[in-house]
């Protein structure tokens, strides 16, 4: 099987190695540097100008992008030989965590420098990284990704584009619609998908000023109005054959591997804007006045910003494991390999179960966060004079974006069980063993270790979220894919079991690292969301379990169900209140 360190989808089946897991404490001082240099920049010079980006003057994206590109923002993952800083995903997670409160243009920089450039890093051939790397690079060239179509959205092989190879030999002719398209109103270079004689799904680098290239209106968006989006369209559109990206037929592997990196990218993005909301709920909360006190002293006011920071928590953790299990994948590869960037591509690939959980999970718990900052603020919250109202209208768009949370939501399983029969997970043999073990659970004692319980707990999940899934596959075979509902609530046990887990092993971590009293508040939010999420998984395991057995059989499945939460519960509303305390003292969330 190899070693499971390296096996997408393997926290459900062992126990990581403390130090096998990143975590954000352990940031170098230069990716610290480029991460400061994002966020000087989003300060000093994109705010100012973010009303003009929302009345549409794209001019200045344009103008912001090159200055991006000027401090190296553009070039973090394009390699050094085409102008590029060719740095670690570390930073490269970092620097989108620190674009979050650039609002509309972090997702016009981040259409320019993820979709829109990493196609050609990872599948181009020399003469077009050469040709097209170094003026994305520096801003020079926009580029956009253009897969969305006006009757295939999460159905991306459902495209209606064809091409079609010219007489000569020389072109193919585009012919299509391309719907939602980032950056449309100004990008040189679209990277697009199309069927060769309607069948074979191929990718395309088409350049703006192709002729029968034409862009339909700006759509009037709910949210991110500061970013162009428009219908792109191809009109007897001739394009070279040497703009064919990768290979013929195999434009599939292109899509869904850059949809991976997109998915762990949107996570630390929103973690990035989660955080910033944070900063402005809690200095909001100390400086307001209600009943002649500080609305930050109130209790209900504190448990809110206790329960947002737990959960940005818990979803930074996951984006920067995440990061760094990518990490080690590639930097085992060897550079000078031909097909480096080839394994490098399938080593992302690995994970695309952990990016769609970050995609997943840090939309929601955005989405949860700013909702709560708008209420706090109260009335303030709903009217523009506040960010906060600005960030709940363009968070909405991240549980659509790059594929919806219930098509993600219906990968994570599916992707799971699909390993499994290939073998390249062992989750089957875990199963055998784990209806042995269900039956011969013994009642837990704890000796008062920091995090014990929390570790034993983490555990009980883990074969909750997989005797459900024995169950399921039992029962249901190959129809299990109909089964929708079953398979939306495993992949929100397995969603909450690596936030969890990704949790626990930073604090256990950090513990290590600096002692106790430096981690404590890192234990508390761990200690937190460990309770609190373990009492969601066993709700959703019920449902499961009632929805496939029932008489003896579902009350035998209960039974074993309750030997799996035996714990002794916690005072949360204290943690809270520590966890609140040291948020509003330092005006910010504080990991």
């Amino acid at each position: 099987m190899g070693d499971l360190k390296y096996k997408g989808g393997s926290f459900l089946l062992a126990s990581p190695k403390v130090e096998d897991i990143f975590i954000p404490e352990e940031f170098t001082s230069e990716q610290k540097m480029m991460a400061d240099t994002g966020r000087s920049f989003v300060e000093n010079e994109v705010i100012p100008l973010l009303p003009s980006l929302e009345a549409h003057e794209f001019e200045n994206s344009v103008k912001l992008l090159r200055r991006a590109g000027e401090l190296g923002l553009l070039s973090v993952e394009i390699p050094e030989e085409y102008g590029g800083l060719g740095l670690d995903k570390i930073t490269a997670t970092l620097v989108t965590e620190s674009m979050a409160p650039a609002a509309s243009f972090g997702v016009t920089l981040y259409a320019h420098v993820g979709i829109g450039t990493l196609p050609i890093v990872y599948f181009g051939n020399k003469g077009q990284k050469a040709k097209y790397l170094p003026a994305l690079a520096t801003g020079e060239k926009v580029s956009a990704y253009a897969l969305t179509e006006p009757s295939a959205g999460s159905d991306a092989l459902g495209i209606r584009t064809t091409a079609t190879l010219s007489p000569d030999g020389k072109h193919y002719v585009l012919n299509g619609t391309k719907q939602f398209i980032t950056n449309a109103g100004f990008a040189d270079l679209f990277i697009t998908y199309a069927k060769i004689d309607g069948e074979k799904f191929t990718c395309f680098l088409v350049e703006r000023d192709t002729p029968g290239v034409s862009l339909g209106r700006e759509e009037e968006k709910m949210g991110i109005k500061g970013s162009s989006t428009r219908q792109v369209i191809f009109d007897e559109v001739k394009v070279p054959v040497e703009n064919v990206l990768g290979e013929i037929g195999r434009g599939h592997i292109i899509a869904f591997d850059i949809l991976d990196i997109g998915r762990w990218k949107l996570g630390a993005g929103a973690v990035g804007s989660a955080k910033d909301v944070i900063r402005l709920a809690a200095q909001y909360a100390r400086v307001r006045t209600q009943f002649g006190r500080s609305l930050s002293d109130f209790r209900l006011i504190q448990e809110k910003l206790a329960e947002m920071t737990v959960r940005t928590y818990a979803a930074e953790s996951a984006v920067y494991r995440t990061a760094g299990l990518i990490e080690d994948a590639v930097s085992g590869i060897n550079h000078d390999a031909p097909d480096y960037f080839a394994q490098a591509a399938k080593s992302i690939a690995e994970y695309a179960i952990e990016a769609s959980i970050n995609k997943v999970h840090g939309s929601e718990v955005l989405n949860y966060v700013v909702d709560e900052g708008v209420q706090i603020h109260g009335g303030y919250g709903y009217t523009q004079e506040y960010a906060v109202e600005r960030y709940y209208r363009d968070s909405r768009i991240n549980r659509i974006f790059e594929g919806t949370n219930e098509i993600n939501r219906l990968l994570i399983p599916g992707t799971l069980v699909r390993r499994a029969l290939k073998g390249e997970l062992p989750i089957m043999p875990v199963l055998l063993r784990l209806q042995d073990e269900l039956m011969n659970l013994a009642q837990p004692s704890f000796s008062g270790a920091v995090l014990e319980q929390e570790k034993y707990m983490l555990e009980m999940a883990k074969k909750m979220a997989l005797m459900v899934s024995g169950l399921a596959v039992q029962k249901y075979q190959q129809k299990l894919e109909g089964e929708q509902e079953i398979l939306t609530r495993l992949a929100d046990m397995v969603i909450e079991i690596y936030a969890m887990e990704s949790s626990l092993v930073r604090a256990e971590k950090a513990v290590q690292l600096y002692g106790l009293e430096a981690a404590a508040n890192k234990v508390d939010m761990s200690t937190v969301y460990v309770h609190e999420n373990l009492a969601r998984i066993e709700d959703w395991a019920k449902t499961c379990l009632a929805a496939m057995e029932e008489g003896d059989m579902l009350r035998t499945q209960l039974s074993i169900l309750r030997r799996l939460t035996r714990y002794t519960p916690v005072n949360l509303f204290s943690l809270k209140r520590r966890i609140a305390a040291r948020v509003i003292e330092a005006e910010r969330y504080l990991a």
